[in-house]
């Protein structure tokens, strides 16, 4: 398979060992300053790369039938354009605020005990997110897709940074040293807490996810999520 890297930051570099490993050519490495891309020469992309590059990158891709696989978070209010360009050019695209296996599943789980809560009002409900200095965005995509799965299945009717209300859930975010990523919710009443949490140890697992949702989505048409590359709907 061939693969072109929009992005080659720290991921996009795991990405390309990750893709060579498993037997698969990069074909390209596009950064800002690229000026003439052949998208004739790419299988599929994966973009990875800065927030005010992310959509232009992804229709680019779009409108020259190139499968797109999509990492970078902090551009999501171009989400809906991006899939209806999708659609109208009968291409492939899956965005995810995290494509590691693990975060996945804790995206369901999640979605599992916000259900079974949702009718308990005495908890109180908080995400937290910590990831490195060099992140940019807050909070991440990740705890956005969180916060999201909560407000569905509960009376919150949006999230809000560092502060909370009846109606806005809270998240926090921290930055520290260079960790790969930590979320966790927690719901607290005045008897008892309940908390679930993930930790990434590395980025291995993005990047290996990130790798997997190109395979997957060759010859296929429409707009994807990791539920279902890894079957979980």
């Amino acid at each position: 398979m061939r693969i072109a890297l929009f992005g080659y930051g720290k991921m996009g570099q795991m990405i390309e060992q990750i893709a060579l490993n498993r037997g698969h050519e990069i074909v390209a490495k596009i950064d800002k300053n690229t000026a003439n891309i052949d998208f004739n020469i790419m299988d599929v992309a994966i973009d990875f790369s800065m927030p005010d590059s992310a959509f232009d990158n992804i229709t680019k891709c779009l409108n020259n039938n190139v499968p797109v696989i999509s990492g970078t978070t902090g551009w999501l209010d171009k989400y809906n354009d991006a899939t209806n360009l999708c659609h109208e050019k009968k291409g492939a695209f899956i965005y995810a605020s995290n494509f590691s296996l693990g975060v996945n599943i804790f995206f369901e789980l999640n979605n599992y005990l916000a259900k079974m809560m949702q009718n308990l009002p005495e908890y109180k409900v908080e995400l937290e997110e910590i990831h490195h200095t060099q992140k940019l965005d807050a909070p991440s995509g990740t705890a956005i897709t969180l916060a999201e799965g909560v407000i569905s299945n509960s009376n919150y009717a949006q999230w809000k940074l560092e502060s909370a209300s009846n109606e806005s859930l809270k998240i926090t975010s921290k930055r520290i040293g260079k960790v790969p990523g930590t979320h966790t919710v927690a719901y607290d009443s005045i008897v008892d807490s309940i908390e679930i949490k993930h930790t990434a140890h590395n980025r291995e697992g993005f990047a290996l996810g990130a790798v997997t949702a190109a395979e997957w989505i060759i010859g296929k048409s429409g707009v994807f999520s990791m539920r279902d590359v890894l079957n979980l709907g």
